[in-house]
Formats: structure tokens, sequence, C-alpha cells
């Protein structure tokens, strides 16, 4: 049985050694564009500022240890151009610029996700960045030289977010250019408010509802052209989002959304016979919304990944979806989210209620304690929860945890009193702060 994998981290790595394990004998062949496989790509803005001390820190497994250790056929440096699902062939160029073609029987799309570009004019002048691979990353670390002092981020998502204060930590002035009225678009407008106030505790420059026109400088970039005028800087970080790589699945006749991820059914079986996909580059079935969603993450990326290996290796592994949980670190803030928040269930069309509450993350008498901010969605008609967003310094993703595993198990509002939650005076309250929205709020 001959299998091929088009990407080598995440996703891709996973089901190989899911097929490793299950299928002896099994003839594996992975093939990865770049030069670098398995490593976290979450970790890259902490290199920036030395917090992980080089990139090499976040390769998981070589390429080596896969070909030496394991018998996959890795390959590098072998981007695909096609398939051709007649003949179950894979084909494309290595970066020698000779030609390559596999056959299989058993096929995986792991191709992940590009970042996008959404300026046109001027966007090949030295100086403008992404951040999405070791390389890219590298980069921008040899193009951050002492003389750069200011440092213009396009997007206040993740990304953006984590490079503000990784770039802020390296003695930058940094401005975030975001074209909504908010950063952090995880959250509802009111929640994100506590974002933007830690933001100006930080010297971050937000400049919102302005949308990126152009690009300008004599050879290297000099200023970022809105229109809500120009911003000198002396380099641009882009963090607008990222879209999936499927271009080269033009004609096969595999489903794709709109946006381009590949669509799947619970097996991360595709619409072609054969062919799998799983990661960045596919859809993920949203239990809360109860339909296909695309919110990419290395969590359900490795998750898809290994249910598409074990799949792949005859075994019944369905893939049963996510809850959209989220998490992220901005200087003394944590974001957290998990489900849908009130704007979702408003353009969802759901009956719902929304409630919100300020408590303290631990016993509001022990020292240290630290206040929160939550707000829950729930619907209407019976109270089974729909989403939650916190905010705060800390204690953050112990209570979106919990929230996410109830969503998981479709739990109501006043099932959340009946949890058995751990309780010392330096770790919760006597009645944890999800709980105390439940009393506060649940119809009993």
């Amino acid at each position: 049985m001959k299998y091929v994998i088009i990407g080598g981290d995440a996703a891709g790595m996973s089901a190989a050694m899911e097929i490793y394990r299950n299928v002896p004998g099994a003839e594996i062949t992975s093939v990865e564009r770049g030069f670098i496989y398995s490593y976290g790509q979450c970790g890259l803005p902490y290199v920036v500022d030395g917090r992980i001390s080089s990139t090499k820190r976040l390769i998981a497994r070589d390429v080596e240890t896969f070909r030496d250790k394991y018998g996959i056929d890795a390959r590098v440096g072998h981007e695909v151009n096609g398939i051709d699902v007649d003949k179950q062939l894979v084909f494309g160029t290595q970066s020698s610029g000779e030609s390559f073609e596999i056959p299989y029987d058993k096929l995986l799309i792991a191709t992940g996700a590009d970042p996008i570009m959404p300026v046109e004019k001027g966007s090949d002048l030295a100086g403008i960045h992404t951040v999405k691979t070791i390389p890219q990353l590298e980069d921008l670390l040899a193009d951050l030289t002492p003389d750069i002092e200011n440092v213009t981020i396009i997007g206040a998502g993740y990304i953006g977010l984590e490079m503000a204060e990784t770039i802020h930590a390296c003695g930058k002035k940094v401005r975030l250019i975001q074209r909504g009225s908010y950063v952090a678009r995880i959250l509802d407008e009111e929640l994100a408010q506590h974002v933007h106030e830690e933001a100006k505790k930080n010297d971050i420059e937000l400049v919102l509802n302005t949308n990126v026109e152009a690009f300008e400088g004599n050879q290297r970039v000099e200023r970022v052209m809105t229109d809500n005028g120009a911003f000198d800087t002396g380099l641009v970080i882009m963090a607008v989002g990222i879209k999936p790589n499927t271009r080269f699945l033009e004609g096969t006749g595999i489903a794709l959304t709109k946006n381009g991820a590949v669509i799947v059914n619970r097996h991360l079986e595709t619409s072609v016979e054969n062919i799998y996909a799983a990661g960045d580059c596919a859809t993920h079935f949203h239990i809360v919304k109860e339909r296909l969603d695309y919110i990419p993450l290395g969590t359900t990326a490795n998750k898809q990944g290994r249910l598409a290996g074990l799949n792949m290796s005859g075994k019944f592994a369905p893939f049963r979806g996510i809850v959209g949980t989220s998490i992220l670190k901005f200087f003394n803030l944590t974001i957290a989210t998990t489900g849908i928040n009130e704007r979702n269930a408003k353009e969802l069309g759901f009956e719902y209620e929304a409630f919100k509450l300020s408590a303290r993350h631990i016993a509001g008498y022990y020292p240290g304690a630290q206040r929160m901010f939550i707000k829950i969605v729930v619907r209407k008609r019976d109270q089974q929860l729909l989403g939650a967003q916190i905010v705060g310094p800390a204690g953050v993703d112990k209570r979106i945890d919990v929230f996410a595993t109830a969503l998981f198990n479709k739990m109501t509002l006043p099932d959340l009193l009946d949890l058995d939650l751990a309780y010392a005076p330096p770790f919760n309250g006597v009645w944890d702060p999800l709980q105390q929205v439940a009393r506060i709020n649940a119809r009993l």
C-alpha cells in the first residue's frame, strides 16, 4: 500500500506516524515544499524577543528522524503542482527545477495555509514581512536591525497582537493598524476594550477603522499609505490572516469552500475517492454551529492529522469536531474564547441570552487575587451553552478549558452549578467564576 502525504508539518506528519504504527510495511512518502519538518509555528513570535532562544527549539522531529528512525521517504524542496485523480498520481517540481511524479493508493492533503497579502501596491519593497514559517521569521529577525525604530503591524488578531508584544520587548515603537473598530475580533467589542487599555499601558499605538492602500519607499518600505493618512515606518509585518494552500487542486474535482478549504467529512475524506485532507487546508466541523467551519489552529491540525492517518490505515476514527477554543497572551492579559460570541450568535440567527460578570480569579481575601471579565452566551429557550469569552491577567486558561469541555458535552448554564471543581483559596473561590455566572442567571 502506497501512502503519499503532501505537507510535512503538524497534520501531515501526525498522519504519517499513525500509518507507520498501524500498517506494518506501509510505503509512506511525504513531500514538503520547504526544507523543515514538524515545527511549532505558534512559538514563532516568542523567538523574536529571545523567550525561545532559537527556531531550532521549535522543531519536534527533523527530516532525518522521519527517514532514519521511521523509514518514511521524507522529501524536501518538493512543491506539488497538481494531482491526477484518475491515475492516482501526484506531480510537481523540485527546488532544483526537476519535475517529479509519485503514485499513491491513498493520499493526504495537508498543505496548510499561506499568509494573506491584500495590498498589492508596493508590496515588493524590502522590509515587508509575513510570519508563518521558520524561514520567514529568520528573514524578519535579520531585518530587525538596531537602526529600525518604528514597526507597523497590519492586523490585530492572534499573530498581530503576539508580535506587537515581542517586537515592543525588543525596544521598538509599535503601531497596530486594524481595519475594524477594535482589535482581537475573537471577542465582542466591550471585552476588547480591555485589550485596548493594555495596548495603551504599553505604548502600543492603535490605529483603528483604517484600511491600508499601499506601501511607499525607495527600494525599502518607508511609509504605509492608508485611507486615514500616511504613517512613517521602518518595517512592516502583515498579519491579516491566512488562506488555505489549495490552488494546486484546481481541476481535480475535489470540493472546496469559497475560501479554498478542502471540504471533508467526519473521516477526513474529500469528495474524491482515496484522497483525504486535514489541518489548516481543510474544513472543521463546529459542534456549536452544527456546520462546517474554518478555524485553523495547531491543536486541530494535529488532531485531524492523527485521525486522518488512522482512517487511511483502515481504522474507524471519526473527527467529532471543534468548539472553537483559542487563547493568547498580550502583555499582562490573557485573552480566551470558546464557542461563539454574541456577534456570531446574531449573524447565525440564534435566539440567545448573554451574561457578563467581573470576578476574582481566586478567593478574594487571598493575596494576589486579580479580576477577570467573563461573557457567556446561551441559547434562550433552554440555556444550553453557546460560548464564552474571558479576559484577565490570571486564571483565564483554567476557566476557558472548563467551559470548552462543557460545550463539547452540550451542557446548560444550570449544569455548571453541578460541576465538582477544585477549590482552595490560592486557586479558586468556593464558587468558581463560571459557577457565579450560573448562580446569578440560571433558570432552575
